[in-house]
């Protein structure tokens, strides 16, 4: 729903931090 450019930023952003790492699995599995 929201932007690639924006998801893919927020996610390499807190790719290490615990925050993304629980969307980082949901975008990726999406969107990678």
């Amino acid at each position: 729903m929201l932007p690639k450019r924006v998801k893919h930023r927020k996610t390499m952003r807190g790719s290490r931090a615990g925050n993304a790492q629980r969307g980082t699995k949901v975008d990726f599995g999406e969107f990678g």
